[in-house]
């Protein structure tokens, strides 16, 4: 089993930065992939980015060129830089762990991007 604890969301106003941070129990490099995803009122909760054990990262669209995942294996953390927040990236972004055929999620956390 993989716990996952998120932390860094809050309130920003438009084009403003946060850091997210997921910390997991098993040593990160043991975990084949890892990602944040978003789930915005009224919608289905879509991938926001992810980064497989070999480094190779995958943004949606929507964020490319603003956000920033990777592997913190020393801290068992995977950070999500956000740069040049918009509205339209408010919701609750969970982290998200896959491993031996099994999928595990945080609690997540809220992000809030003001006009």
């Amino acid at each position: 089993q993989v716990q996952l604890v998120e932390s860094g969301g809050g309130l920003v106003q438009a084009g403003g930065s946060l850091r997210l941070s997921c910390a997991a129990s098993l040593r990160t490099f043991m975990i084949e992939d890892m990602g944040w995803y978003r789930q915005a009122p009224g919608k289905q909760r879509e991938l926001v980015a992810a980064v497989t054990s070999a480094g190779i990262r995958e943004y949606a669209y929507s964020v490319k060129g603003r956000f920033t995942i990777s592997r913190d294996n020393a801290k068992n953390t995977v950070p999500l830089q956000m740069n040049g927040l918009k509205p339209e990236d408010t919701g609750v972004y969970y982290c998200n762990a896959r491993l031996d055929g099994f999928e595990y999620w945080g609690q997540g956390t809220q992000v809030t991007v003001s006009s």
